[in-house]
């Protein structure tokens, strides 16, 4: 099944449109990374995009679609 993000209601604070990341990885460790995802019962774009959003985070990088929310609840924890 495909989804266009594009086409889904989202927020104002959240991505309103999708662009393609293609990469080459080698093929055992796509296989491990597959079954992985799914046993957490993850996609692997979803874990892909908390890794963008985390390398993004942890270089300082800010974006106008970054949420908010999750900055401050950590903030108040830490």
């Amino acid at each position: 099944m495909i989804i266009k993000l594009s086409s889904l209601q989202r927020s104002d604070t959240m991505e309103t449109k999708s662009a393609r990341l293609t990469i080459l990885i080698d093929p055992v460790k796509k296989e491990a990374f597959e079954t992985l995802c799914a046993g957490q019962d993850l996609t692997p774009s979803q874990v892909v995009r908390q890794l963008i959003r985390d390398y993004l985070e942890h270089h300082g990088v800010t974006y106008d679609t970054k949420s908010q929310i999750g900055s401050k609840i950590r903030k108040k924890t830490a």
